[in-house]
């Protein structure tokens, strides 16, 4: 079993910034890509931002600029620093993290961007 713990969401200001981070415990052997996801009320999941095994970032066009992904392969931890936040970026991210042929989802963390 892998388990993935998500923190750092909460209620922040317009311009304000956030770090998330998401820590994978468990049987993991091998971790390829992580990744980043969110997904607003009535809307379908989006990408926000992912790294592959070797460091290579892709990011949602809503957020080059502003977000930046990282990872700390000896911790199986993934981060998300936010920066500029938008009343729009407001949603639930998750956390992902794909390991062999198998993908794990992160129970989901709020962020809010008050106006």
């Amino acid at each position: 079993q892998v388990q993935l713990v998500e923190s750092g969401g909460g209620l922040v200001q317009a311009g304000g910034s956030l770090r998330l981070s998401c820590a994978a415990s468990g049987s993991i052997r091998s971790i390829n890509a992580m990744g980043w996801y969110r997904q607003a009320p009535g809307k379908q999941r989006e990408l926000v931002a992912l790294i592959n095994s070797g460091g290579r970032m892709q990011y949602a066009d809503s957020v080059k600029g502003r977000f930046t992904i990282s990872r700390d392969n000896a911790k199986n931890t993934v981060y998300l620093q936010m920066n500029s936040l938008k009343p729009e970026d407001t949603s639930v991210y998750y956390c992902n993290v794909q390991a062999g042929p198998y993908g794990y989802w992160g129970q989901g963390t709020q962020v809010t961007v008050s106006s």
